[in-house]
């Protein structure tokens, strides 16, 4: 079972010191989530920021596709022990988005919501980060299904939990919102360089 999830584990060493501790190299993409892979219709479908900004704002797909393009390569960590080195995603940067919707000096913290209920959360200084984007296309094809399609996002310098899948909004406040899997006890925190992967 090992294997099939996480793949041959001879690792090259030039690329072991990009493995975080307690992480195993996979080559595959494991799909893990809470809950069934929701239906998505894209012509209903719309993204939205609100909360402390000074222009909330909701995107049709339409308007989300016409916005400025970004791709990023990296590496990602799940909670669950595996790392997968060199994605590559394509969507919006998440400072176009921020920039559309301005924040406010009194913003400090962002929940994502996403499809069925589920949220995460995050400072807003860990998301307003050059290589977090929201994506609609991972290795040059639209998201699956069961990756997020049609849009997830991309935080990668925190456990993989931290970028949610289906996300349909981001709302930023001035106090913290633990999220779904936080309140669960997963660390509220989660980076994945410290090992934070439950609370104390």
């Amino acid at each position: 079972m090992f294997e099939r999830l996480f793949g041959n584990q001879r690792v090259d060493p030039a690329v072991r010191d990009r493995i975080p501790p307690g992480q195993y190299l996979t080559e595959k993409f494991p799909v893990l989530h809470y809950g069934s892979v929701p239906r998505v219709d894209l012509s209903r479908w719309d993204f939205r920021v609100y909360g402390l900004v000074e222009s909330p704002l909701t995107l049709t797909w339409d308007q989300f596709k016409a916005l400025p393009r970004k791709r990023i390569t990296v590496d990602i960590h799940c909670v669950t022990r595996w790392s997968k080195l060199d994605t590559a995603w394509e969507g919006v940067a998440i400072q176009t988005i921020l920039e559309l919707a301005k924040p406010l000096p009194a913003a400090r913290f962002v929940v994502e919501h996403a499809e069925q209920g589920y949220t995460t959360n995050v400072p807003l200084e860990v998301l307003d980060d050059e290589d977090v984007i929201l994506a609609d296309t991972y290795d040059g094809k639209p998201l699956e299904p069961e990756h997020g399609y049609p849009l997830r996002l991309v935080l990668p310098k925190r456990y993989f939990w931290k970028s949610a899948k289906w996300i349909r909004s981001l709302e930023l406040l001035d106090h913290d919102v633990l999220g779904f899997w936080e309140r669960y006890g997963y660390n509220n925190n989660a980076d994945f360089t410290k090992e934070e992967r439950f609370s104390d």
